[in-house]
């Protein structure tokens, strides 16, 4: 790792350990879902000449620099599950889009911007609010249709069951006896 990277990596960390502020918009998902967390600067940038940085606290969750994605950097948990979009960055769309999400992803996410010759840094918060996905109860088998449920009339003595003209009949029977 270069000096310039482990430099701009500790000043990402102190720039994340100062008081937060505002929240910049909040994003919501379900588990495994995909997302894309915004951030933008609003003058056209050069992405070899950027640095943007994506992280959780001091946990490296994205890092581009110099017109490319440096994973080596990355926590094994975002590995594979992150991109940028590198046809928009010129126009100084720095987006995350973070697939396959988990709970654990639940976070306020940083994103860090610098140009390497303006040393102008710029940062956004956002944060993730990952729900497990809803249930939805799955119909009654054919199988399971035809079963008697329990606490059913065929719980109670014999005698319910027996059809209600039967019942009506054989007091009338006994009273012309």
């Amino acid at each position: 790792m270069k000096w310039e990277t482990a430099l701009w990596m500790i000043a990402c960390s102190l720039l994340a350990s100062l008081p937060r502020g505002q929240l910049d918009t909040t994003c919501h998902v379900f588990v495994g879902g995909t997302v894309v967390l915004p951030c933008s600067t609003s003058p056209p940038v050069e992405p070899n000449k950027s640095m943007v940085y994506w992280q959780i606290g001091t946990q490296v969750v994205h890092f581009f620099m110099n017109g490319q994605d440096s994973p080596k950097d990355q926590d094994e948990k975002f590995q594979g599950r992150t991109s940028l979009f590198p046809d928009q960055m010129k126009y100084g769309n720095f987006s995350l889009k973070l697939s396959n999400v988990q709970l654990w992803d639940d976070a306020e996410y940083s994103c860090i911007y610098r140009q390497t010759e303006s040393h102008q840094t710029k940062k956004s918060t956002i944060k993730l609010n990952v729900s497990a996905p809803p249930t939805i109860e799955d119909p009654p088998s054919p199988s399971e249709q035809n079963q008697i449920p329990s606490g059913s009339p065929m719980d109670g003595p014999c005698l319910a069951l027996l059809p209600l003209s039967f019942l009506l009949l054989v007091p009338l029977g006994l009273w012309h006896l």
